[in-house]
């Protein structure tokens, strides 16, 4: 992808800060078999709120007001198929109706398009709406052309983790199990979502830190209830768990796979011994635990030769 994509849109990000390689080495620079000049193959463009150091590097522009990425999502589908586009609707967007026919016509005159879309797109006004809405658009441009649409992950093995998910459940994310079964529904069964709510009474993190990242309603609950965090580091989040469980670090100490953002797996080989346990082991431990019945769960007293 990174040698053949002339099209390289940025929806919400801001990778010159945050994801400070994936210019040059993933996707604007790189020369290949089908664009031997690299960045003068390519047109970048970046559709955000506001002007970022990202703006440097960008062809073209879009500066869209702020929680309006979904209603400009639907005009470009809609301009893409050559239905008719309500004036009114375009001006609260920001953008004119010459600067979207221009970007459709882009989109469909590319060899390659992809959309990276972030944080600005995925976690504001219609949250999952709007990853909907960006997919849908790149399926449907498919028709003319070879576009596809990735997220821009943060830190640790987010993408492993959605990975893993959809082979053993058939869903990235946003999944409860509450039934015995796995549901998908996004804006419901996401994490943020349910802190924010006050659904959970108790929240085991592995891994991540919300406590420096989620909304501040999330973090407040997140420091109402039991929290347990595994993480090797002390963090924001372990700051205001009731239990820190320190951990060896995954790649460092710790053998296990990490994805990279395209999902293409990375085994990782521990260099050095750490006294910790893996994040695994602890989960496994938790595990074999938590299949033990309390006495207050057994209908029957218990004897010695019961085995639960």
């Amino acid at each position: 992808m990174r040698n053949r994509a002339d099209l390289v849109i940025y929806w919400g990000g801001n990778p010159a800060e945050c994801h400070p390689r994936h210019f040059t080495k993933y996707a604007l620079m790189p020369k290949g078999k089908h664009l031997p000049r690299g960045r003068k193959d390519r047109t970048m463009v970046l559709v955000d709120i506001r002007e970022t150091k990202s703006v440097k590097a960008a062809d073209i522009f879009l500066q869209i007001r702020p929680g309006r990425d979904f209603e400009v999502l639907t005009i470009l589908r809609a301009i893409v198929k050559g239905q008719y586009v309500n004036p009114a609707m375009v001006a609260e967007t920001g953008l004119t109706i010459e600067q979207l026919r221009d970007l459709v016509d882009r989109m469909k005159r590319a060899r390659f398009g992809v959309m990276f879309f972030g944080m600005g797109l995925s976690m504001t006004r219609g949250k999952h709406m709007n990853s909907s809405a960006i997919l849908t658009l790149a399926a449907e441009l498919n028709a003319y052309t070879k576009f596809v649409a990735m997220p821009m992950r943060g830190h640790g093995n987010v993408t492993g983790a959605d990975v893993i998910m959809r082979w053993t459940t058939g869903y990235p994310f946003g999944i409860s199990f509450d039934r015995g079964y796995p549901r998908f529904n996004p804006g419901e069964f996401s994490t943020v979502d349910l802190l924010v709510r006050g659904d959970t009474d108790a929240a085991l993190i592995l891994g991540a830190d919300p406590g420096a990242t989620m909304p501040q309603p999330a973090i407040d609950h997140l420091a109402r209830i039991p929290t347990i965090v595994l993480d090797p580091k002390v963090t924001h989040t372990s700051r205001l768990a009731r239990v820190h469980i320190t951990t060896a670090v995954t790649g460092i100490s710790a053998p296990g796979t990490g994805y990279r953002m395209d999902e293409v797996p990375l085994p990782l080989r521990p260099a050095l011994k750490s006294p910790y346990p893996t994040d695994e082991e602890v989960v496994r431990r938790i595990h074999e635990l938590v299949r033990v019945k309390p006495d207050w769960l057994v209908h029957q007293p218990r004897t010695t030769q019961q085995v639960f």
